[in-house]
């Protein structure tokens, strides 16, 4: 994954599909999530990463949020894309978020391709 790239798609999306995408990666993020505990609530095996997770979340949702408000005071894209895609030294947080992030980019594109395709 190019970080550079990826910073230069998500410059040039509107401030509604920022939020849709960092939604979709939330969505995906949790899906990923799931592998860090089983059906009961005492039974969480990898609390590190599942705190990880949460953390995300925290921020994300604020950063969401500022994005549907239009706030000058939001973090600038690239800081986003870096906290998210930039290399991590803890490999199964860095696996969690590269396929989740992967994941968001497929739906998306695919999303935009059939509303596109739907409008003309």
């Amino acid at each position: 994954m190019n970080l550079n790239s990826e910073i230069e798609f998500y410059e040039e999306l509107r401030l509604v599909d920022k939020a849709r995408l960092l939604n979709l990666f939330l969505h995906e993020l949790a899906e990923e999530a799931r592998g860090a505990y089983d059906a009961g609530a005492e039974q969480v095996h990898d609390g590190a990463h599942l705190r990880f997770v949460n953390e995300l979340y925290h921020r994300l949702t604020r950063v969401i949020e500022q994005l549907l408000a239009e706030e000058t005071t939001r973090p600038a894209d690239d800081v986003v894309l870096r906290m998210l895609l930039a290399p991590r030294t803890d490999k199964v947080a860095e696996r969690l978020v590269y396929n989740a992030y992967a994941r968001a980019i497929q739906g998306f594109e695919s999303y935009d391709t059939t509303v596109l395709m739907g409008g003309s």
